[in-house]
């Protein structure tokens, strides 16, 4: 009696595992922000989570942790299990430049993270608020020297490239300019729409609504080409201030040890997801190029960008705080 019950037990077990399996599969599939909502890159994470709900078959959450320029969230994929749920949708600042700007970043993303697929690239920009008068970058040189040549310039995280931009154009211009930092574009968009504060680098995606409602006003772009979403602002180079070519780039990181197979999963599914109409609209609207980046090409991509950036870095005399 004993023996056909146990045969029943196992029996009946072995039927739910199937069952089990398939709700696990359906768990939510995370994506870390570490900005907070209302910016630009909570707003490609949550285009691109609409639909990868249903090209994935499980839901989308879009978990902002928001803080020090995205280093909360890195060091929430740090510590989350490889089991292919969570991804963090980063660009450059998080992945490339700080653990160049940071003595103990908490994470590493050679050693703690895998590349998912890159899926856009964007370019900074240098913009006006609506209560400065200036309407070009000649004319913003001329009015902050008018000003005593000082003046302050808002950037969405600290010793982040837009930081470094700072530097540079009150050096080329020799103007006496202090970056000012936020935590993230949303509550420095804020202030530039306040007037508290007379200009703002960051993303063209944080930028392109509030400058076609002509509520600020973007007078450079970086990159080696004019912006199809602001085709009057110059580039840097234009204005006689090169180096600032490569641009930056939108991805999903995975963490370590999770299976190849599943990032293959994830990575199509983002290729689909930018392929669709309505989604590619909607990301390019916000000044983004959109292109899928395979998870081969991303990870080159970051190494790239990280050793370029650390000469610029160490040029400026920056040291790891």
């Amino acid at each position: 009696m004993t023996s056909r019950r146990s045969l029943l037990t196992a029996a009946l077990a072995a039927a739910a595992l199937p069952s089990f399996a398939q709700s696990a599969d359906k768990a939510p599939f995370r994506i870390l922000v570490g900005f907070p909502p209302g910016g630009g890159t909570d707003a490609i994470a949550r285009t691109l989570g609409e639909k990868l709900k249903d090209l994935l078959g499980q839901p989308v959450l879009v978990d902002n942790r928001a803080g020090a320029g995205g280093q909360i969230a890195a060091q929430a994929l740090k510590a989350a299990q490889p089991d292919g749920h969570t991804v963090f949708l980063s660009h450059d600042h998080t992945i490339s430049i700080l653990p160049l700007v940071t003595k103990s970043p908490g994470f590493d993303p050679a050693r703690d993270f895998v590349a998912v697929a890159g899926f856009a690239t964007f370019v900074n920009a240098l913009a006006l608020s609506g209560g400065t008068p200036a309407r070009t970058m000649q004319e913003y040189v001329a009015w902050v020297r008018s000003q005593g040549g000082k003046g302050n310039v808002g950037v969405p995280a600290p010793a982040s490239v837009p930081e470094f931009l700072v530097k540079v154009i009150g050096q080329k211009w020799k103007l006496d300019l202090q970056a000012a930092p936020y935590r993230g574009s949303a509550p420095m968009m804020a202030d530039m729409l306040g007037n508290q504060i007379g200009a703002g680098i960051g993303s063209i995606p944080d930028f392109i609504e509030n400058h076609r409602a002509g509520k600020i006003r973007v007078v450079a772009v970086m990159g080696t080409d004019r912006q199809a979403a602001v085709p009057d602002a110059p580039t840097f180079s234009e204005l006689g201030l090169p180096g600032f070519e490569d641009v930056p780039y939108y991805g999903l990181f995975a963490p370590a040890s999770t299976p190849q197979a599943t990032i293959d999963r994830i990575g199509e599914a983002v290729a689909k997801a930018i392929a669709m109409p309505d989604v590619r609209e909607k990301l390019t609207a916000t000044g983004l190029t959109v292109g899928h980046m395979p998870a081969q090409q991303l990870a080159a991509r970051e190494r790239a960008y990280s050793a370029a950036w650390a000469k610029i870095i160490q040029a400026s005399g920056f040291r790891p705080q």
